[in-house]
């Protein structure tokens, strides 16, 4: 199995900076993307954004420009780098990992539990 757990979330002011951090362990064979979604309360979950293993990154129109994906292959991480944050950034901020667990499996998407990501006005 694969486990994701996210870090990094809080509360900050309107045009602040956060960074979060979400890593896969267990057993991985392969990543192919990575991302990050959220869910503010009452909506949908909604894509932010994404990352494939060779570093093709795709946005939401919300957060180009102020949000940053990342990740390090190394250590099965992706970063969100979130500047000129807004409070409608404010949301649950959930982690995909998209992920073989052996070479002969499947791909499956796994969840984390997810960041609160708090911007206040």
């Amino acid at each position: 199995q694969v486990q994701v757990v996210e870090s990094g979330g809080g509360l900050v002011q309107a045009g602040g900076s956060l960074r979060l951090s979400c890593a896969a362990s267990g057993r991985i064979f392969s990543i192919k993307t990575m991302g990050w979604w959220r869910q503010a309360s009452g909506k949908q979950r909604d894509l932010v954004a994404t990352i494939t293993s060779d570093d093709s990154k795709n946005y939401a129109e919300s957060v180009k420009g102020r949000f940053t994906i990342s990740r390090d292959n190394t250590k099965n991480t992706v970063y969100l780098q979130m500047n000129s944050l807004k409070p409608e950034d404010t949301a649950h901020y959930y982690c995909n990992v998209d992920a073989k667990s052996t070479w002969f499996a499947n791909r499956e998407d796994y969840w984390g539990q997810g960041t609160q990501v708090t911007v206040s006005s």
